[in-house]
């Protein structure tokens, strides 16, 4: 029988918690984000609260899928670190708890907001984007506020431009007015200037009603010959001066069922249908181009019965060139300008064409980028998921800190990866499906690699193996730090040391002249070689023990001169890999092996280099051993 276990109700009830505040906190980023966007339309217009309620509430909506996955990826971090800081993962741990176990109740939890972030933009989306850009688009439309500033032009009414020196809020009395007027074209201006005036709405808020005082009026006659230099114009002196100026302030919303042949007003069923729809047009249309071009351009000469008997006969082919020289200079000019002219005619045509095709493979991607957005949007939640909740049992950190920074890293690079994939496939570069899935195929792989070392308690954050993978990747190595000890058990037998001492340089001599390290090596025999160079090998062990023995002195100047002993890379200079078989296919490629060549080369040259250091370096011990 099913039963909820406590243990999962506190998982449950730690995670929703988190996730309702982190779910707000991102919804209102890209909020902010799609307002700014917008901002130019909404200031200066004079918006009642309602319809900035219903612009916020509408792109709330159409946020909301995008604003879960990084919601979900926040609060896993979150929720999974404190559980590390606070020790109680690992109490889980020691009860016989695995993390996937752990992560149980909340990967159901997380697979129902999938399924809802699914339903929000399969169902709920489509209907939130029609009203919210048909909202838009009428708030583009409506005409800005009335605020004429002062001291400048203010061209927000179409057709006109006022200038205003000075206002008097109190009575609404506008000081020194000059109105340019060109709503019948810039050469038949007509420009007002008055020393006072007023200006106000009528009624129905269609109309501006101008009332000036004390001013004049002048006006451009319209010239009846256009080609003489002076044009006549017309002066009007006024006391008082009434005009009406269209000015619609109302706020109109424009039908949504215009917008409803947009993509993203349509759910998965009906941007499939459109699909089709689109294909079999865009597929007949290119068929009927492609039968009309083949008809026109590539139409076989007709022949008479003479000319096709006589053409039968003859075998000798036709010399196209030759007719052509053959022709007169008039009519060498006629048939090159009469083909020119026809090439140009079929390519503007051609052009023309392609642009209809290609126009309806843009809609089609269009729709295609709509449809699989709705499933790789969803399938990102649980993707993030498996990426949050390991990667914060690995970090044991809790708080705002850590668990932001990595968030915003994680989505960033997920964004910018979608983004850059969406628009190569919208564009055509890219197949559509690959397009689409590549930011998931990409982060994938890194959920599953978290998940498995968070489950196995690997050590993935220590730096120090990184460090020590990369200075032997590109032949770097630490220096020795040998220092005196507090406490000192036995002292070395500095006798049986300097034999042995004696013995290292004696075998690092014979190697290093056996060898020759200065020569280049053998490419083959590096390709073909797995075995493990012995002497090195009992000559390093030799050397530690004797640098472990002689750190037991209390002599300065021994420990200061066996930090001078260099740490041996004993298989280096031999191969590439301990496996024959990875050996000689390194070889076989060839770019591959030169490196891995020239690799070994560089070893063993430091090889040669660090056995004249050992026999330098024991020689001075030897030395300072005999003057103790």
């Amino acid at each position: 029988m099913f039963r909820i276990k406590k243990l999962d109700i506190f998982i449950i009830k730690s995670f929703a918690l988190l996730l309702t505040g982190t779910f707000f906190i991102c919804l209102f980023i890209f909020m902010m984000q799609f307002l700014w966007r917008y901002v130019d339309e909404l200031v200066g217009k004079g918006l009642e609260m309602s319809v900035l309620a219903q612009f916020f509430f509408y792109s709330g909506v159409t946020l909301i899928p995008m604003s879960l996955p990084l919601a979900i990826l926040l609060a896993t971090l979150i929720t999974f670190g404190n559980f590390g800081e606070r020790c109680e993962l690992l109490a889980m741990k020691a009860a016989g708890i695995s993390l996937i176990k752990v992560m149980r109740p909340l990967i159901i939890l997380v697979t129902l907001i999938a399924g809802l972030s699914f339903y929000f933009q399969n169902v709920v989306g489509p209907q939130a984007t029609v009203k919210l850009y048909a909202l838009i688009f009428s708030m583009k439309q409506k005409s800005p506020e009335l605020d004429i500033p002062e001291g400048v032009f203010y061209d927000q009414i179409e057709g006109y431009n006022i200038y205003v020196k000075e206002k008097d809020k109190q009575s609404g009395m506008l000081r020194e007015v000059m109105i340019y007027n060109f709503s019948d074209g810039f050469e038949d201006a007509h420009i007002i200037v008055a020393d006072s005036g007023r200006m106000e709405m009528t009624a129905d808020k269609r109309y501006l009603q101008l009332h000036l005082y004390n001013g004049e009026q002048f006006e451009n006659l319209r010239s009846q010959n256009t080609r003489s230099r002076n044009v006549p114009y017309r002066r009007e002196t006024f006391r008082e001066k009434h005009s009406l100026i269209e000015f619609d302030a109302n706020f109109n919303v424009m039908d949504a069922g215009l917008l409803s042949n947009q993509s993203a007003s349509k759910n998965m069923a009906e941007l499939k249908h459109s699909i089709d729809s689109m294909a079999t047009e865009t597929d007949s249309i290119g068929r009927s181009y492609y039968a009309d071009a083949k008809e026109r351009v590539y139409r076989p000469v007709k022949l008479n019965a003479a000319d096709s008997t006589r053409l039968e006969k003859s075998q000798v082919p036709i010399n196209i060139d030759s007719l052509f020289r053959a022709q007169s200079l008039s009519k060498r000019e006629n048939l090159l300008q009469s083909a020119l002219t026809r090439v140009q005619t079929q390519s503007s045509d051609l052009s023309m064409k392609s642009f209809a095709t290609s126009d309806g493979d843009k809609k089609i991607r269009r729709h295609w980028k709509d449809w699989w957005t709705k499933i790789t949007l969803s399938l990102a939640c649980i993707l993030f998921f498996f990426i949050g909740a390991p990667l914060g049992a690995i970090i044991r950190k809790g708080g705002l800190g850590m668990p932001v920074i990595i968030s915003v890293v994680l989505f960033i690079f997920y964004y910018v990866i979608d983004n850059t994939s969406t628009k190569m496939a919208r564009e055509g570069e890219l197949q559509m499906w690959f397009g689409m899935w590549i930011s998931t195929l990409i982060l994938a792989p890194l959920g599953a690699f978290l998940t498995y070392k968070a489950n196995n308690d690997s050590v993935v954050f220590n730096m120090d193996v990184y460090k020590n993978f990369f200075m032997k990747l590109f032949g770097l190595r630490a220096k020795r730090h040998i220092f005196k000890k507090e406490v000192i058990i036995e002292d070395p037998d500095y006798p049986r040391v300097s034999q042995r001492l004696e013995s290292l340089i004696a075998t690092s001599r014979e190697y290093a002249q056996s060898k020759r390290f200065n020569r280049p090596p053998n490419y083959f025999k590096i390709f073909t070689n797995n075995s493990i160079d012995h002497v090195i090998h009992d000559l390093n062990l030799e050397l530690e023990s004797i640098i472990e023995e002689l750190s037991n002195s209390k002599d300065g100047v021994i420990l200061n001169t066996l930090n001078n002993y260099p740490i041996l890379s004993t298989n280096a200079h031999k191969s590439p890999s301990r496996f024959l078989w990875v050996n000689i296919l390194i070889g076989l490629i060839i770019p591959v092996g030169l490196i891995f060549y020239f690799r070994i080369w560089f070893f063993g040259l430091r090889l040669d280099k660090d056995l004249k250091e050992i026999v330098k370096t024991s020689d001075e011990i030897r030395t300072r051993i005999e003057q103790l």
